[in-house]
């Protein structure tokens, strides 16, 4: 080596390396997985930031069944 190390001390030197960027992958995959806010909006959303097909029947389920109720309540009043 012209460094002056030996070959035995270059090798482990590169896998101390390739330790620490083993580590920060997975350090940064972990912090992904606890990262709920943006693992829902990933879910919700599509790639151009608009609600899925799912999400929109989803809220048009909700809105459709409480204006039902409310129609039924109405009734029921008379």
């Amino acid at each position: 080596m012209s460094n002056g190390t030996s070959p035995e001390v270059a090798a482990l030197q590169a896998d101390i390396e390739r330790t620490r960027e083993e580590l920060a992958q997975t350090v940064d995959q972990l912090a992904a997985k606890l990262d709920v806010k943006s693992r829902v909006r990933d879910r919700v959303t599509g790639p151009d930031g608009k609600p899925t097909p799912a999400v929109t029947s989803v809220g048009a389920g909700v809105v459709a069944g409480l204006a039902a109720m409310l129609v039924l309540w109405l009734w029921g009043r008379r």
